[in-house]
């Protein structure tokens, strides 16, 4: 008696053995369910900036304010009448800034 229940959860386990580690396992089946997890966060974050970018695209091509905009912050350039007033930490340099007369000069 005591050597077929030997038997019997011998062939148990090796039954069980492809369920858990073989093609189509439950430990493969995890792994899987995380990537896919990991790949649909990434798909998220993905979605998230295209539609930022695709904004900022449909402002530059429609409007004119984000041009200014990015004009004013990302060159520095200011209207004509307009004061250009700039606040330095101390100790901080100041970035160089060309004015309109410095741009004609020759160098």
């Amino acid at each position: 008696m005591r050597l077929i229940t030997l038997a019997l959860a011998a062939l148990l386990l090796l039954i069980q053995f492809p369920l858990w580690t073989g093609k189509g396992g439950w430990l493969r089946v995890a792994d899987m369910e995380a990537q896919v997890a990991q790949a649909n966060q990434k798909n998220v974050e993905l979605k998230a900036r295209n539609a930022k970018l695709e904004s900022e695209v449909r402002d530059l091509k429609d409007g004119t304010g984000a041009v200014e905009e990015r004009a004013r912050y990302e060159l520095g350039m200011v209207k004509q009448n307009e004061i250009f007033v700039q606040i330095v930490r101390k100790g901080q340099i100041p970035p160089l800034m060309e004015t309109p007369a410095d741009a004609a000069a020759p160098h």
